[in-house]
Formats: structure tokens, C-alpha cells, sequence
């Protein structure tokens, strides 16, 4: 890695402080500082090393404080770290904590809980499903401590001293410490865990060094989280109360964000057009760095028919992407022919012949496939989507069974809720299944490392050129050549059906101050945010 660009990095960072909510001129604010926030599912877990959802990861971001935070643009700022150095190689990063970070039950914050967090990630006994997360990261013995062939501490990190953190990487990574700011990657207090096993999480067990603490956890019903005293920069914490208010359907949501219970919800599929006329201060879409698809089943598990990847591209080619963007979500959402999200930084669209098709012409084909493959209304190809609860999931569905049924598929509809979900993807048991990734960081690899034969890849696809692409990529001059070239496998091997590119489409009530509306990650922390009169 370039030196000049090292120390660049770093010069940033020490010059742009950590900084809590900052109340912009003129702006009054409200005696009551609570925030009611919207949640589709019920949180999993809060475990900041066994979380995969955004969900989650929105809830552990207040409890929980990484190495790193990001500002209301997307760019990584300080958090437990004041500021760190690189090695001339780009091989070691030397990270300097603050003092006076501490957590909830009064102890300090040092060195030794990220080391202790870290090897929790990668140790085959956590059996976390983000462990493949440290290997991206590319820390020393990640891999072969996830394999369960070395030692949790000989993993590449350790503490200098309480105040230090010494990381030492594979290979130079340009944007390693853009992964920083995941959940993964937050630090756990030893003692805690060990006092409480797998009850650790629990309200009244919990201990965080984020800026709020865990007060109440009703499952699937709502989470609380009230103010921690002890957060370094609490005096600058404005927002005394979060919480997150769990409504499956969105159309009750709706109802409820109307009648005041909630301050920020997702609109409707079909909603944001009336939304913003009527509320033109209140609905926003903005471009949000998720991916829709419905993954396919590759493993010895699923269907064999899906093992002819001229039935994957011809089920891709007949879903009509304009259809369901433009007449079923209408929030400013795109169509999506590849996994990586258009918005992501500096990511370079590659050239997908599907995309360029006329519908009539994809629907053509479609069919054409489909009876070459001996498919036909006559003779159907019978699949199963599995999907979580939701309204807009279960209407994207139904619009896809109604464009496939012609040509001779159908589709049964398996709805549940989010943890038996994940949970049957986790174990292969589906067949096709509604999904989307969102950005853990903001650079492709986040989206193309998801299909390495040894990422989260719940269908399991396996292809040699793809993994090296993704391991060349890391010391590429260039590396959107690698990443575009694994778009290109992607689309024609087809282990998904992408849909459509996200928007995030929200009513926020204008009193609420601090959300992020400039950064494609929609990073959000309450401790940066304040109500106002209304």
C-alpha cells in the first residue's frame, strides 16, 4: 500500500474527533428525549460476535462501541480508538484506545477486550456465522483458527497494554479499517460472559461500553435501551431512551407511526408516491447499500433441477424487475441484474447482457430454456421460495409466481419468521430463498465475498476462478477488475436471482434530528441524534 496514502488516512483521523449529538443552531429541544424506532422481526440475539442481521446490528451499535464509528457521511471516525498507526508494509496496525472509554459497570475499556472478543469471533467453539468475517479481514491465523487447525490466541492481535491493540494482517488490506466499524469486530467483557454463559445478553446481565444499556428485551415484541452514564462522551448524549417497537406487518405499522407510536418506520411497498405527496417532509428515499435476490440452492440438499443453470438463468431472465420495481415497490428502488449495490464506493458497474434485454425478448428465452430442460405448463417444474414475514416479501413473491407459472414453473409460497428463516438457509434446508445482503462495510468485497466458497453462502456455490478472483483482488492496483469479472461469474452461473438494489424508503417524523441522510450504509447511532419541540 502506498505510504502516502497510510499516513493520509491517518492524519484524517486524528483530525476529525469522535463526536456526539451536535444540536444545530436555532433548533429547541424536546423535554422528552425517547426515540421509537421500527423493527420487522424480532432481534436474534445482541451478541455483537453471533449477530447477522441489520436489525440486530442497529440495536448492538448502541450497546456496543468498536474500534471505529462512522460519521453521518459514511466516513470512519474514532470511536474506542483515538487514533492508530500503520506500518510502512501495511501489515501492522497499532490502534491507541481512549482512557477514559469504560463500560457499564464502571470498568475500563482496554486493549484486552478486543483481543478477547476477536478470538471469540474466529474460535470454532463460539460457532458464530460471522466467523468467516475475521478471515475477510485477512488478521493472521484467521483461517486456520476458524478451521480449528491453530489456537484462538494465535490469532493475529494483541494487547500492548491496556491502552494498546496491536493488529498484524496478511497482507495489506486498503479497507481494512472500513471493517471496523461492524459489529464483529466490538469488544466483550470477559468476566461478564463468563459469569453469565449464554445468559450474558439478558437485560440486568448485560454489560456494553456503548452509548446506552439494555434495559428491557420483550422477544419479537420490543427492545429498550435507556442512556449509560458511564459512555465516555455521555455528556453529549442527548437521547435519553431508545427503543425498537417489533410490527411484522408494515401496513399496521403504518397506522402506528400515524398515531405517534412510532418516529421512523419503512413505507409500504406502493405507499411512497401518495406518502410523499401527502407528507412531502416526512417520506424520503435514499440509496441504501442492500441487495435483493432469492438465493439458490447449489448443495447436495436442493432440488435437482436447479442444478441446470439453464433453469437458474431462465427463471432470472423471466422475472420482470421493472414490474416489480416500478408498480409493486415504487421507492425509488432499482432493478438488479448483479449482487453489488450501484452506490457502493467506487464499485464500476460491469456489462451484464441480461440487463441490456428487452423483457419480451428475456421472456423469450425463458421459455425457450425451460422446454429444453423439458418444462412446460403441461409438465411444470415445481419450486419452493422460502420467505420471512413481511408484506413487501410475500408481494414480491406473488408477483414472481404469477411471471414464472406461464412458462411451466410452480411456486409454492413458505413463509415463517425470521429466525426459523436464517436458521433453514444456515442448514441448507430450502430450496429457493428470499434474501438480502447489506454492506458490512462500504467496498464490493463486502457483496462478492459473500459467494466465496468459504463466505456466508447459504447455497453453496463453489466455482475456483470466482475464489481467486476474490483473493487476487486484495493486492490489486485495481481491484473493481476482480470484482467485475466475479459480477460476470455471478451473472452467468447464477447461484442467485437478483432482484432489485435498495432504497431506504422511510417515514421519519421531522422533529427526529441526526439520522444519516449522505451515507449508503445508513449507519445510525443514537448517541449522534435529538428530538426536537413538536
Amino acid at each position: 500500500m502506498n505510504r502516502f496514502l497510510m499516513s493520509t488516512a491517518l492524519a484524517c483521523l486524528l483530525a476529525v474527533p469522535a463526536a456526539a449529538a451536535t444540536v444545530a443552531e436555532g433548533d429547541e429541544l424536546a423535554d422528552t428525549q425517547e426515540y421509537n424506532f421500527w423493527l420487522l422481526d424480532a432481534i436474534k440475539t445482541v451478541d455483537p460476535q453471533k449477530n447477522t442481521d441489520v436489525e440486530g446490528s442497529d440495536v448492538i451499535r448502541n450497546l456496543f462501541e468498536g474500534l471505529m464509528n462512522e460519521d453521518a457521511k459514511g466516513a470512519m471516525v474514532p470511536g474506542v480508538a483515538s487514533d492508530y498507526a500503520v506500518s510502512d508494509d501495511g501489515l501492522t496496525y497499532t490502534f491507541t484506545l481512549r482512557p477514559e472509554a469504560k463500560w457499564s459497570n464502571g470498568d475500563p475499556v482496554t486493549a484486552g477486550d478486543f483481543v478477547y472478543a476477536w478470538q471469540r469471533l474466529a474460535d470454532p467453539a463460539t460457532a458464530s456465522e460471522y466467523a468467516w468475517y475475521i478471515e475477510l479481514m485477512n488478521v493472521v491465523n484467521a483461517s486456520e483458527v476458524v478451521a480449528g487447525d491453530k489456537p484462538k490466541e494465535e490469532l493475529g492481535v494483541k494487547a500492548v497494554d491496556d491502552h494498546t491493540l496491536e493488529v498484524t494482517l496478511t497482507k495489506p488490506t486498503p479497507y481494512f479499517v472500513k471493517m471496523l466499524g461492524h459489529s464483529s469486530t466490538f469488544p466483550n467483557n470477559q468476566k461478564v460472559i463468563e459469569e453469565f454463559g449464554d445468559n450474558w445478553t439478558q437485560p440486568g446481565n448485560i454489560v456494553g461500553n456503548g452509548a446506552y444499556v439494555l434495559t428491557g428485551h420483550n422477544l419479537g415484541v420490543d427492545i429498550t435501551m435507556e442512556k449509560n452514564p458511564e459512555y465516555w462522551e455521555a455528556d453529549n448524549v442527548v437521547l435519553t431512551k431508545l427503543t425498537g417497537i417489533t410490527v411484522n406487518d408494515q401496513n399496521v405499522g403504518l397506522t402506528r407511526y400515524q398515531a405517534g407510536e412510532l418516529d421512523r418506520l419503512q413505507i409500504p411497498a406502493g405507499q411512497y408516491p401518495r406518502l410523499k405527496e401527502e407528507f412531502p417532509d416526512e417520506a424520503v428515499s435514499l440509496p441504501y447499500s442492500c441487495s435483493y435476490a432469492y438465493i439458490v440452492n447449489l448443495s447436495d440438499k436442493g432440488p435437482e433441477s436447479l442444478k441446470d443453470v439453464n433453469v437458474r438463468r431462465a427463471l432470472a431472465l423471466a422475472l420482470d424487475r421493472d414490474i416489480i420495481v416500478d408498480q409493486v415497490l415504487q421507492g425509488g428502488q432499482r432493478p438488479a441484474y448483479n449482487w453489488t449495490h450501484w452506490a457502493i464506493e467506487g464499485f464500476e458497474m460491469p456489462d451484464i447482457p441480461m440487463a441490456s434485454m428487452t423483457q419480451a425478448d428475456r421472456t423469450a428465452e425463458a421459455k425457450k430454456l425451460l422446454e429444453e430442460a423439458g418444462y412446460t405448463p403441461d409438465n411444470p417444474l415445481n419450486l419452493t421460495l422460502n420467505y420471512n414475514t413481511s408484506e413487501d416479501h410475500k408481494k414480491i413473491a406473488v408477483v414472481a409466481q404469477q411471471m414464472w407459472k406461464p412458462l411451466g414453473v410452480n411456486l409454492t409460497l413458505n413463509n415463517m419468521e425470521w429466525k426459523v428463516h436464517t436458521d433453514r438457509m444456515q442448514n441448507q434446508d430450502f430450496e429457493l430463498a428470499r434474501y438480502a445482503w447489506c454492506a458490512d462495510y462500504n467496498e464490493a468485497s463486502t457483496f462478492v465475498d459473500y459467494f466465496r466458497s468459504t463466505g456466508k453462502n447459504e447455497g453453496k456455490f463453489s466455482n475456483a476462478e470466482y475464489d481467486q478472483l476474490l483473493q487476487d483482488s486484495v493486492t490489486s492496483e485495481n481491484p473493481n477488475d476482480q470484482y467485475k469479472r466475479a459480477e460476470e461469474i455471478l451473472a452467468t452461473e447464477l447461484p442467485l436471482l437478483p432482484i432489485y438494489h435498495y432504497a431506504k424508503v422511510d417515514m421519519i417524523k421531522p422533529y427526529v434530528k441526526g439520522l444519516p441522510r449522505e451515507n449508503v450504509m445508513n449507519t445510525w447511532y443514537g448517541k449522534d441524534m435529538y428530538i426536537t419541540k413538536h
